[in-house]
This record gives structure tokens, C-alpha cells and sequence, in this order.
């Protein structure tokens, strides 16, 4: 979608009945005269759709102002598998000090086995002892979000055993 248009293109598609998801972060604005707490996305240009894509919501979907593209493959459009955006929204619900992330393919996986993010699957990223950050990806569209947390609340697992 159009990059800045994510609120507007989300509202539409809301109003189609169509669901989707659009996480976003608050962040301090600053105006000619003062400061304002605002929402901005955090991938800039991506909205989440859930529901069945026929062909004909696709069209619906893509008729949006706003609406560019539907991410898809050989197969049609892809899914983004749904742990990945339950950890997502757990983070975006618990988090203070989420912010945009670089994505990452390399790194430890980890599930959070205790503490606010209880359940949350990323990689963790080590900066301070005791200390580290744990990066939740979606990796469809190579974007993530960080969050601060005690390394000693997580567990490594294999990667086959995320969203399990």
C-alpha cells in the first residue's frame, strides 16, 4: 500500500468488513509550537489481512484507494503464519520500549517462559549481561520490532519448534 496511507486504507477495509490489523507505535511528534504523541505504523506500507483471499476479495481489497498490492507467490497470496503475529500484538499490548527493528535472519530463537511476554517467540539479541533485547519478526515481509527484556525469562528452542 501507499506508504502514510495505511490508517485510511485499514479504515476502508474495515468498513468493507474485511478484518485486518495495523500495529502501530506511539511515538513524540514535534509541531511548530509544541509536542503531540502520535501513532504511526511500524512497517510503513504494510497492513494485515485475515481472512480467505477468493479472488474476488482480492479485487475488493486492491479497489481500496490506497491498496497497492497482495503479497503472493506461485500458490496466491501468502500467509503470514499466525504465531508470528500473536507474538507480534503480545509485544505491541505488554512493551514500553518496543521500536522499529532491522530484520534478522540469524540469531538465537527463543520463547519468553516467564514475565509480561510469557509465551512470545523471537530471536534474542544479547547487548549486557542479564540484559537483551528480543527481536519478534515477520519474516514475509522482512520487518520486525524489538522489545527490552530479562534474558533470564527465556528459553532457547529449535526454530521447528516456533509457534508450537
Amino acid at each position: 500500500m501507499q506508504v502514510n496511507h495505511e490508517k485510511t486504507v485499514a479504515d476502508r477495509l474495515e468498513q468493507k468488513a474485511i478484518e485486518c490489523f495495523l500495529p502501530l507505535l506511539e511515538k513524540w511528534s514535534k509541531r511548530r509550537d509544541r509536542r503531540k504523541r502520535i501513532q504511526v505504523p511500524i512497517f510503513r506500507g504494510y497492513l494485515f489481512v485475515h481472512e480467505q483471499l477468493s479472488q474476488h476479495r482480492q479485487v475488493e481489497i486492491l479497489k481500496v484507494p490506497g491498496s497497492v498490492y497482495i503479497l503472493k507467490g506461485s500458490l496466491g497470496p501468502l500467509p503470514i503464519p499466525d504465531w508470528q503475529i500473536e507474538s507480534l500484538r503480545s509485544v505491541l499490548h505488554a512493551a514500553d520500549t518496543l521500536q522499529p527493528h532491522a530484520f534478522l535472519k540469524e540469531g538465537d530463537w527463543v520463547r519468553v517462559v516467564r514475565g509480561p511476554f510469557e509465551g512470545v517467540t523471537g530471536i534474542l539479541i544479547r547487548h549486557k549481561p542479564k540484559r537483551g533485547r528480543l527481536v519478534v519478526s515477520i519474516a514475509l515481509i522482512q520487518q520486525a520490532v524489538s522489545v527490552e527484556l530479562n534474558t533470564e525469562d527465556v528459553e532457547p528452542i529449535k526454530p521447528l519448534q516456533v509457534g508450537s
